[in-house]
């Protein structure tokens, strides 16, 4: 439903909002910093800055964040580099739609927590691993996002366009791509949230520094203020990207309607 634009919350800036939004978490997590059965787990922020703090002087911290980052950044890309042209031919040929599309439907129901060991084994212990998980769970969600735009693409234009003598490759490079074009930028939006959930399962076996393991190492002694931080730490770096990610979707379709 669309908001009335003579409503009191448009009058508002989004900045003050923003200020809102902030306040009102820190009053959520001011109360759970102070309620029995969540102080434990919930410290507050001065404490947990100083947990932060304490992981920097034990000088993990920044191995930590350019260990998980590279994961994510490898697998991530091999990802999206695989899943653009599997998406397109699934799509756009039919027997190979029938033979991938019930194993990528599949292998999607998995956690990747549950096939982490599997690829311990065949990659060994550490990067290739954590690489490995990464790109198969981004591989599944951007595959089947951009399937999903490519055989939503208008046939109308695709008969126009053979009428007129386009080839496929014609086809490919003047009506697919812009079509499906918000498509693939959902589809990498949403491939950086998977990458980011799924480096706690990809750090899970074997690995010597990351966010993941280092959130499991704190929880394993109590540290829960430097544990918290690390989480808040992934929770950063997911609405940096996703700012990022938006930003591009706004420049390259602009032309789009939406809802506001």
């Amino acid at each position: 439903m669309r908001n009335n634009k003579n409503s009191w919350s448009n009058k508002i800036p989004s900045w003050a909002w923003v200020i809102l939004s902030f306040i009102a978490a820190i009053g959520v997590w001011y109360l759970l910093s102070i309620l029995p059965k969540t102080s434990r787990a919930f410290p507050f922020a001065p404490t947990t800055i100083d947990g932060l703090l304490t992981m920097m002087e034990r000088g993990v911290f920044w191995d930590d964040l350019a260990s998980s980052l590279l994961s994510v950044v490898m697998g991530y890309g091999l990802g999206f580099v695989i899943a653009l042209p599997v998406a397109i031919l699934m799509a756009w040929y039919l027997p190979i739609r029938n033979i991938l599309n019930p194993w990528i439907q599949f292998i999607r129901n998995i956690p990747p927590l549950a096939y982490v060991p599997l690829l311990v084994v065949c990659a060994g212990v550490g990067r290739p691993a954590q690489v490995t998980t990464i790109t198969i769970a981004c591989f599944l969600i951007m595959c089947v996002t951009i399937y999903q735009g490519v055989i939503n693409v208008d046939e109308t234009l695709i008969k126009a366009a053979r009428v007129l003598g386009a080839k496929n490759r014609d086809i490919f490079v003047r009506v697919l791509a812009p079509a499906t074009l918000p498509f693939i930028l959902t589809a990498i939006r949403l491939g950086a949230s998977v990458a980011l959930t799924t480096i706690i399962a990809a750090e899970s076996a074997g690995s010597q520094a990351g966010l993941g393991m280092r959130i499991r190492s704190l929880n394993a002694s109590f540290e829960n203020a430097a544990m918290l931080a690390y989480v808040i730490v992934l929770g950063i770096i997911g609405i940096l990207l996703e700012k990022g990610i938006r930003l591009l979707e706004k420049k390259l379709t602009g032309w789009q309607e939406t809802i506001k």
